[in-house]
């Protein structure tokens, strides 16, 4: 199994970059909201530019670029992933609905079963 080597250093720089990133998110709503007697578009364009950024930020520090190699990882197992043709998947679909009728069945009849032995047998009260 092959594994994504990150060879950084972790450190202060790496939890400033994180924080850099956190804030630069605050800025962005912060932006957003104060620029509303602006416009629409100065709105949207130091929204959207400072999320770009923080993004950035982010994956330049450790935390981003081990999510990175989270993903590229998980996509690499995905690509192994043998799915089932449509003739199987139909199959193992009668067969969940089959078994899912037969089981309410079951417990259709247990129910009336003990139903009957409660309140009839036992109980004597009849319908």
């Amino acid at each position: 199994m092959a594994s994504t080597k990150i060879e950084t250093v972790t450190g202060t720089a790496d939890k400033l970059k994180v924080a850099v990133g956190g804030a630069l998110v605050l800025a962005a709503v912060a932006a957003y909201y104060l620029l509303g007697s602006e416009g629409a578009l100065l709105q949207w364009v130091a929204l959207l530019g400072c999320l770009v950024l923080a993004v950035v930020v982010f994956f330049t520090s450790l935390h981003g670029k081990q999510l990175l190699g989270f993903g590229q990882d998980s996509w690499r197992e995905v690509k192994k992933v043998v799915w089932p043709t449509r003739k199987e998947s139909l199959q193992m679909t009668a067969y969940v609905f089959g078994f899912v009728f037969i089981m309410a069945l079951f417990l259709w009849l247990t129910d009336k079963t003990l139903e009957w032995v409660f309140y009839d047998l036992i109980l004597g009260w009849k319908k």
